[in-house]
């Protein structure tokens, strides 16, 4: 009879999973996602790359945060416990699985020359946005011509997914795991596989990814363009989307 019993409760435990998944698929991805834990590096720990770092090994990622000065990340590294550590810009890049830049557009330049080798191959989430009066030269041609497309020439050979740039640090903050419909948040690359990746990156962080397109279209939600501070549902951004080139 316990025997029977057991049998029974495990095949309702099934039937019951398979309602969860049929009904919310979103949270299998999710589920799956934080699972399997990845190494992540931060370039430029200040205010985004803080943040989203943040929210990463609160999903259970390992995250490095570099920076210039690294033993100036101690409180941050500290208050989040095992997963988080700090140390340098080449010790990010060689420990992530993923990068995500968070330094000032005028920063890259100099990070394509002097960590050209390390960028081959590595899928780069870019959280910056090209600012005229900060960012020197560059700004100007990666104004016109698009950030990601200028990212993809300055970090040559690195698999670029555009992310995390349409609101600032704080929004970030307060907004990721809202009580659902969560927070859209656009992405736009070349590589599926990164793409792949940054959308379940994008979904530990507290927000639910919209495939924009190509780095071409990543226009669409740069300063400046129609996406850029949108703070709407995944639903609502791919109805905006329809309306746009």
């Amino acid at each position: 009879m316990m025997h029977g019993n057991f049998l029974y409760r495990i095949l309702a435990a099934i039937v019951t999973l398979s309602v969860i998944l049929v009904a919310h698929p979103e949270d299998a991805v999710v589920q799956a996602a934080t699972a399997s834990p990845m190494k992540i590096g931060i370039i430029g720990s200040g205010n985004i790359g803080s943040t989203v770092g943040t929210l990463w090994v609160k999903a259970g990622h390992q995250v490095l945060f570099s920076s210039r000065n690294p033993e100036k990340l101690k409180p941050l590294v500290d208050g989040l416990g095992h997963l988080a550590r700090a140390g340098t810009v080449e010790e990010a890049l060689n420990f992530g699985d993923v990068v995500l830049l968070g330094v000032p557009y005028g920063a890259y330049p100099q990070l394509g020359k002097d960590y050209a080798k390390q960028f081959v191959g590595k899928i780069v989430l870019d959280a910056g946005n090209a600012v005229l009066a900060r960012d020197g030269e560059i700004a100007k041609p990666a104004r016109e011509n698009g950030v990601g497309l200028t990212s993809a020439k300055l970090l040559a050979g690195a698999r670029i997914v555009r992310a995390f740039n349409i609101m600032n640090f704080r929004k970030v903050a307060s907004l990721a795991h809202r009580p659902a419909p969560r927070l859209a948040m656009p992405i736009a690359g070349d590589d599926p596989q990164a793409l792949k990746v940054a959308a379940g990156l994008v979904r530990d962080a507290g927000f639910d990814p919209v495939e924009v397109g190509g780095l071409q279209r990543s226009k669409l939600f740069e300063q400046g363009g129609p996406l850029y501070g949108a703070e709407m549902s995944a639903q609502e951004m791919r109805e905006r989307l329809k309306s746009l080139p």
